[in-house]
């Protein structure tokens, strides 16, 4: 009876370490993804206005149908490096399946909408698009 505790207890146990071998299969069976990331500086940095503005204008993007995901964040009160830059007031970091979705989110009335009501608030805007590999 020993015996055949020992072996359910190594054949569980065994199971169980391919649990993180199978997730990380999965991972990367995982189609690629493009991600777009932008950052907004304001005109009027100290406007408290002008950032609720923007932080709702970047929050209505997320009604378009092809953003999988979408992040809105202000810089992150982190450590101060030298390699950190928080310089921006608002962040917006959204996924798409492809290029053909963030074609579409470019095109689509709503974020043409956003651009026209909100494009007066800010001074510059930079953009990382970037595909997974």
């Amino acid at each position: 009876m020993l015996k055949t505790t020992r072996r359910k207890f190594i054949a569980s146990a065994s199971l169980l370490t391919l649990v993180p071998t199978i997730k990380l299969l999965a991972m990367k069976a995982e189609k690629p993804i493009l991600v777009h990331h932008v950052f907004f500086w304001l005109k009027n940095s100290d406007s408290k206005e002008d950032l609720a503005k923007l932080l709702a204008g970047v929050k209505s993007l997320s009604k378009i149908e092809t953003i999988r995901k979408i992040h809105v964040g202000v810089p992150a009160s982190t450590e101060k490096r030298d390699v950190v830059d928080n310089s921006y007031s608002v962040s917006e970091l959204m996924f798409f399946d492809d290029a053909a979705g963030q074609k579409t989110y470019q095109d689509h009335p709503i974020h043409q909408k956003f651009i026209a009501e909100c494009a007066h608030l800010w001074d510059r805007v930079v953009v990382y698009d970037t595909m997974s590999v």
